[in-house]
């Protein structure tokens, strides 16, 4: 019979096993022996208990180096679902691995059961275990951080923000969410809907762009949504995204962060006051104002000055410190939404990280990942393919999106930019670009929104204004011109609508009006996990 594994083995490096030795004081990480034979023990005497911890806990929560490989060997059976889990099989397991041995033997995993009278207090156990994991790795963590910080051939700041992944990853595994009941979700809902019912908001209940018809459609930019803006070059992305960046940290006082891969972030602002005291970015390039333009410059920009704005312009950036970032800003100022522009300039922290439809997949999920983790909406800019310039109809679709289909898959909405006028200088506009050329309106931009998760789909219009780099809403003028056969309401109709009571009652939330309320049913077993 094998005799049971001593303290003193925790010091010994097996392979295939996490083991975090003494420091250099002598003093053994943070671990509790004897809670993580409950927990084993616990496992193997009543199998319903293993649901309780099996999302909690991983072979890395336990210290002592058997532990992992017996661990490993219970959550194989269990995942498996064919054969019990009980001492019989484990043990039969860890022969088969060849691993029994060095798991303790056969004696050692009866001791484990015999020590365990019930599992009542196994996910209470399972929790301590995974507060002593957070310790032990925050003490990994650190001493690698120390060793790196001595190492004078690295940039300070790239530490610095290796050092804050490092952290926000042992902070995700310590801290795992659960699922939650629909009844409690639906109360959420419902408590949302009355706040949102009794404010004034104009029916816009996320983020809004500051462009009406956009706004009308997208109810503003929902928190935790991706959304990608995608176009040709020279259709005005970066000034689109800034336009929007200015109406919501201005107009709305919202919180905004700007991510910019290919201008310099005081290029960023020269655009931005450009647009704002309607002065021309050429002019404000040369410096060259006159004396009435250099007091509008400044009277106009303090509103600006004072937004909260914040941009990083740092080049080949990746999602990983894009991340990091992001979270240091919303934990410090609060944010609202965040942009990228553009994605596909993004990268993998890791070369080599198989092909680039895979990294730019990656990137996708991370950022949707993002906007979940931070609960604001974040917004990409994305390049489209050159396949739109072979077609007689440039207008973009879904399959345009370059280098990868998981952008629409990943994405809660797809938005395109079309310009027709555009297209009318270069000679290659589609039948009806003359219709928008009479009208008289230079820049005339359509906003195809090709994908919409939760809700319409179809275009909204507005303005480019080439000589102050911003977007603006159609004047009153301009959208009665667009009126008629051709113009603005031609394409409007291709708007998908879906109507829904909740729009329409004062009182959405019950009453008369609205009675489907007062009978939906918390108590349904429904449970969520997002």
């Amino acid at each position: 019979m094998s005799n049971p594994p001593q303290e003193k083995r925790n010091n010994k490096r097996i392979a295939g096993v996490h083991v975090l030795p003494p420091d250099l004081q002598g003093r053994i990480p943070p671990h509790a022996r004897e809670l993580e034979e409950a927990v084993l023990g616990g496992m193997m005497l009543e199998r319903d208990k293993i649901n309780s911890v099996i999302d909690i806990l991983s072979d890395k929560h336990f210290y002592v180096p058997e532990h992992q490989y017996i661990f490993k060997a219970i959550r194989d059976i269990y995942n498996e679902g064919q054969t019990p889990v009980d001492l019989l099989t484990v043990n039969n397991a860890l022969r088969n691995s060849g691993e029994l041995e060095i798991a303790g033997g056969s004696y050692y995993l009866a001791q484990l059961t015999n020590k365990v009278a019930s599992a009542a207090n196994i996910e209470f156990h399972a929790r301590i275990l995974n507060q002593k994991f957070v310790q032990r790795e925050l003490i990994r963590v650190s001493g690698e951080i120390s060793v790196e910080a001595y190492n004078d051939g690295r940039d300070s700041f790239e530490m610095l923000d290796e050092s804050e992944r490092k952290l926000y990853e042992i902070k995700n595994a310590g801290l795992k969410r659960s699922f939650q009941d629909i009844g409690s979700l639906v109360n959420r809902a419902l408590t949302d809907l009355e706040e949102r019912s009794n404010s004034e908001h104009d029916g816009i209940t996320g983020v809004a762009s500051g462009f009406s018809d956009l706004d009308k459609i997208t109810a503003g930019f929902q928190p935790s949504d991706l959304i990608i803006i995608a176009a040709r070059p020279a259709m005005g992305k970066t000034a689109f995204a800034l336009s929007m960046v200015r109406n919501a940290a201005v107009d709305f006082k919202k919180s905004v962060m700007i991510f910019s891969l290919e201008m310099a972030d005081v290029q960023l602002v020269n655009r931005l006051i450009s647009g704002e005291a309607e002065i021309a970015s050429d002019k404000i390039r040369k410096s060259d104002l006159t004396g009435e333009e250099w007091q509008r410059l400044h009277s106009k920009t303090t509103h600006l000055s004072e937004s909260k704005i914040f941009i990083d312009d740092t080049p080949q950036l990746n999602i990983f410190d894009l991340n990091a970032k992001c979270r240091r800003v919303h934990s410090q100022h609060g944010l609202d939404m965040v942009v990228v522009d553009y994605l596909q300039l993004l990268r993998h922290e890791t070369k080599g990280v198989g092909n680039r439809e895979q990294e730019i997949a990656f990137i996708s999920r991370s950022l949707k990942g993002l906007a979940k983790e931070l609960n604001v909406p974040v917004i990409a800019l994305a390049q489209l393919s050159r396949e739109v310039e072979k077609r007689v109809n440039k207008r973009p679709q879904l399959s345009d999106l370059r280098e990868s289909g998981s952008i629409e898959q990943d994405a809660d909405m797809v938005m395109f930019l079309y310009r027709d006028d555009y297209y009318a200088k270069m000679g290659t506009a589609e039948k009806g670009a003359e219709a928008f050329n009479n009208y008289g309106i230079e820049g005339l931009t359509e906003v195809i929104i090709g994908k919409h998760r939760h809700g319409a789909v179809g275009s909204a219009f507005t303005k480019f204004v080439h000589q102050y780099s911003k977007f603006r809403d159609l004047e009153p003028e301009e959208r009665l011109a667009t009126q008629g056969e051709g113009g603005y309401d031609s394409f409007s109709q291709t708007m998908q609508t879906f109507p829904s009571r909740m729009n329409a009652d004062d009182n959405p939330l019950g009453g008369d009006d609205f009675p489907g309320w007062n009978n939906f049913n918390t108590d349904s077993n429904i449970f969520i996990d997002d």
